[in-house]
């Protein structure tokens, strides 16, 4: 292979679409709305030339005007803000209330070299949509990933601050909340009910062009970007791929089919700059639901588990497991055990070629639809064994292997959810565990002078990495009769890298 082919080989890879610097602005020609069907007969003259008559006729209206008038001013744009880490850091150890309590702390002592309190810069730009009238707003977690303050703007220029509801980095969604009523919504549409080569709008702010609409058609549904690239795997994938150009700027805004309806949350795209070349993803709205009242109604998403290990069906491996009657479907390699699956009779070697009778040709169609279902519901499950079609109906799990829902660690009490630490903060704070707080509100936290953002390391010298760790020490704590046992001692940093200690007071 020579270098060149290489290099531009190596070039392609997935790009979210969050934030850009650099702008290009290209002169485009308008794109005409109407199509003409046009009747071509022909008969050859004597000297064996072709003559042609050209019949034109009215054209198709491809009318997008009413789905972009209706969907535009339900779209907003996302400024995100933080303080610089660096700047944090400049002239400031590290804040330690027993290490003061002893020897003071010398920059108290000496207030004339303390550092001027830093200003939050802009941390990068996407977009996000409106949900309900009074000011719930649906966007990517990239987008408000680690930030300290979210600024919206309206389509009509109104401004607010909001706070973060909830956030899925399993599937790349977040919800956040405004204070206002009576704003405009978009309303949900069937995602499956999309076809391929069906017209579609994406709706953004592209580079910071607010109100922005593009228009192309489905060209595939259930895509997992991830198979075909050697990134990373981003989590829970069934996409909807567009050829609507999308670009920095766009992640969380509208997927909408021409009825003006939500069929989908635009992602992330297939790019070898970082830009728009031709495919957008989109989440679809059969998974943004479930994941958005999950998060409303309990504080965390309620997560259902098949239980099993499975490849994608092959011709190799449909010829070493002798699999003669279906071409495709998910083979179980290995079963949990006392998983749900199990449970069902499911074992290493049955093929799974339907959910509820949604035929699952490949693993992000396995995917979409175990992600619609809580724990505790049940499927139906159509396998294949020894070349023979079987049902099975399956009691799903959550991630600890129980049918009960999983509340969100004491938010009502605590004024708080948590959110799973990304790679790129570990990586930040050169840390391996903890747990984020996230979409603060009046409640115990608060009261202790938390913020959001704060990654919560240990609590009570107990190593704290997931939101279960967290109600496991809160039950611990308030189930003891002793008053002076209701307290949590917290170790945490802040993604600046500051590090800061809290006692936050459970008694009533």
């Amino acid at each position: 292979m020579n270098k060149k082919l290489q290099t531009l080989l190596t070039g392609c890879a997935i790009a979210v679409a969050a934030s850009a610097t650099t702008v290009t602005l290209m002169r485009n020609d308008s794109i005409n709305r109407y199509f003409e069907d046009t009747e071509v007969s022909g008969q050859n003259d004597s000297s064996g030339s072709g003559v042609w008559k050209v019949a034109n006729h009215p054209g198709v209206e491809n009318d997008f005007t009413k789905a972009a008038e209706s969907s535009i001013n339900g779209v907003v744009s996302i400024k995100s803000y933080a303080t610089p880490r660096s700047a944090q850091q400049q002239g400031q150890g590290f804040s330690d209330p027993f290490f003061e309590f002893f020897f003071g702390n010398p920059y108290r002592q000496q207030p004339q070299q303390q550092p001027k309190k830093q200003e939050q810069q802009p941390l990068g730009l996407g977009s996000g949509v409106i949900i309900s009238a009074d000011g719930y707003i649906v966007t990517n977690n990239h987008v408000i990933d680690g930030a300290e303050r979210l600024e919206i703007t309206l389509n009509d220029n109104r401004t607010f601050n909001a706070t973060v509801i909830g956030t899925d980095p399993s599937t790349d969604l977040a919800l956040i909340k405004i204070d206002a009523s009576g704003l405009p919504v978009i309303p949900f549409g069937d995602s499956d009910a999309l076809k391929v080569g069906e017209w579609v709008l994406a709706v953004g702010n592209p580079f910071g062009f607010t109100s922005t609409v593009t228009a192309g058609i489905v060209s595939a549904k259930a895509r997992s970007i991830s198979a075909s690239t050697q990134s990373r795997r981003m989590g829970i994938e069934s996409y909807i791929q567009t050829d609507a150009a999308v670009n920095p700027g766009n992640s969380g805004g509208a997927l909408v089919n021409l009825a003006g309806e939500l069929v989908g949350i635009n992602t992330a795209i297939y790019s070898q700059t970082g830009n728009y070349a031709g495919y957008s993803f989109a989440i679809p709205t059969s998974i943004v639901t479930k994941i958005m009242t999950d998060i409303k109604q309990y504080g965390t998403v309620q997560r259902a588990v098949l239980g099993i290990a499975y490849q994608e069906l092959t011709p190799e491996l449909k010829k070493e497991h002798d699999i003669t009657i279906v071409n495709d479907g998910l083979l179980v390699g290995e079963v949990v055990d006392r998983g749900a699956a199990m449970g069902a009779g499911i074992k290493a070697g049955d093929v799974i070629i339907a959910i509820n009778d949604v035929e699952t040709h490949n693993g992000a169609q396995l995917m979409e639809q175990i992600n619609r279902y809580r724990p505790g519901d049940k499927v139906k499950i159509t396998y294949v064994r020894a070349n023979k079609k079987h049902n099975t109906e399956v009691t799903l799990f959550n991630n600890q292997g129980s049918t009960g829902l999983v509340q969100a660690a004491n938010v009502m009490n605590l004024g708080c959810a948590f959110k799973k630490l990304s790679d790129d903060t570990k990586r930040n704070l050169k840390i391996s565990y903890g747990v984020q707080v996230a979409g603060l509100k009046e409640g115990k936290f608060k009261d202790a002078g938390i913020k959001d953002g704060f990654v919560i390391l240990d609590i009570n010298n107990a190593r704290v990495n997931s939101a279960e760790d967290v109600e496991k020490v809160y039950d611990t704590n308030m189930k003891s009769n002793d008053e002076y046992d209701k307290v949590m001692f917290i170790t945490g940093l802040y993604p600046t890298g500051k590090k800061m200690y809290y006692a936050v007071d459970l008694a009533d």
